[in-house]
């Protein structure tokens, strides 16, 4: 029997239309239903980091899947434990609260940062500042924050508590902070910002800062997360620690889970009742969780990660000197790069697609490259020859 496709007219047009289709995937390979292969250094905007239906995740899913999918937060769950013990063992944290997503792990962290003032008794300790250029989800909250007018109209009332200020300007945000000030948010590397990363000199400031006021550091690294930068957090290698992170992405590999790490006294006003989620750390989900840690923490992974983002880079930049006139320069962490263009970066990753590499945009005219993190260096050679074929093909100036 053929399958139904669902009509276009059943789904909100919130995506726009998309036409492309896969129907199958394989580490770094996509193919669709005419067998045509696809490379992806997308990964599902930094979700699959291991790839695509790896046999370890696919062995961990497939065996959970045959003995307990869900029973709710009422019980113990043993595979949520589990991962959650591992995350505090490898991160700065105490504790763990698992969900099912980025945006989920951010409004956590905005709820944990008001309810540690309040449990204290400065109630009016209840406004969060973030940077310009940010994003942290489309919740309400997530959007509120990030204060994005194309993401915020029709949607937020108000300002929600939040403040925002220029990224990098630390006088800016030493101005910011008051009295009602309980937390500041960040992302280590900005990643629809134009992966960004902060300044080494300025997140050591904001850590003296938030410490000289008395209030919390909170950094969201659902992108920049799970080795993606060459650490398992990109915060390791910046000799700053926060008080809560956001963590989810490639936490499942491809299977949605989010969590909010926090150490013992942010997370202590959290009691019974305080917050929860339905399907939030599962079992099928934190199993998975924990085959990602399996192969991300394996010997020699990071390392491999850091080898193979310096590869990355090494070839873009020899693309900027290639084609001056198109490319400006390369930023970003391990196997969170992004490349900055002269030309439309829009229409550079269309014509990638054409030449079968899907790229992903992400603010000031930047590509962004989130290839699995156990992409081969022949792979990337083969992603760079691609790029270099389709700018060959612009008309020299």
């Amino acid at each position: 029997m053929n399958s139904v496709a669902i009509p276009p007219s059943a789904l909100m047009d919130n995506y726009g239309s998309p036409t492309l289709e896969f129907v199958r995937g394989r580490g770094s390979e996509l193919f669709t239903a005419n067998d045509e292969r696809y490379l992806d250094f997308a990964m599902g905007i930094a979700v699959n980091c291991l790839g695509h239906c790896h046999p370890r995740l696919v062995a961990a899913l497939t065996e959970q899947a045959n003995t307990l999918w869900h029973t709710s937060n009422l019980y113990r769950i043993n595979q949520a434990e589990k991962l959650g013990q591992r995350l505090v063992e490898h991160t700065f944290a105490d504790r763990v609260f698992f969900c099912n997503s980025g945006a989920e792990a951010v409004e956590a962290g905005y709820k944990i940062i008001r309810r540690f003032f309040y449990a204290k008794g400065e109630a009016h300790k209840n406004r969060i500042i973030s940077l310009s250029s940010s994003f942290h989800g489309r919740t309400l909250g997530a959007i509120a924050s990030a204060f994005n007018p194309v993401h915020t109209a029709g949607f937020v009332v108000g300002d929600a508590g939040f403040d925002q200020v220029e990224f990098g300007d630390i006088e800016a945000l030493r101005a910011a902070v008051s009295e009602a000030t309980a937390g500041i948010v960040l992302e280590p590397v900005q990643g629809e910002g134009g992966i960004r990363p902060v300044p080494n000199d300025y997140i050591a400031a904001v850590r003296q800062l938030c410490d000289e006021h008395g209030i919390l550091l909170m950094f969201d690294e659902v992108q920049s997360g799970m080795g993606r930068t060459g650490s398992l957090y990109a915060y390791q290698q910046l000799g700053v620690t926060p008080d809560l992170l956001a963590s989810a992405k490639g936490l499942g590999g491809g299977f949605p889970i989010g969590a909010c790490l926090a150490s013992e006294a942010v997370a202590a006003p959290m009691t019974a009742g305080s917050h929860g989620s339905t399907f939030g750390g599962n079992p099928l989900a934190t199993a998975v969780g924990n085959a990602v840690l399996d192969e991300l923490l394996s010997e020699n992974f990071l390392i491999d990660v850091q080898h193979a983002g310096f590869h990355l880079r090494s070839g873009l930049e020899d693309l900027i000197v290639r084609y001056p006139s198109l490319l400006n320069s390369v930023t970003g962490m391990g196997l969170m790069l992004g490349l900055r263009c002269k030309t439309d970066a829009a229409l550079l990753i269309a014509k990638a697609l054409n030449s079968n590499l899907l790229l992903v945009k992400a603010g000031g005219n930047c590509i962004r490259f989130l290839p699995a993190l156990n992409v081969t260096h022949e792979e990337i050679a083969e992603a760079l020859a691609i790029l270099d074929k389709v700018l060959s093909a612009y008309p020299e100036d």
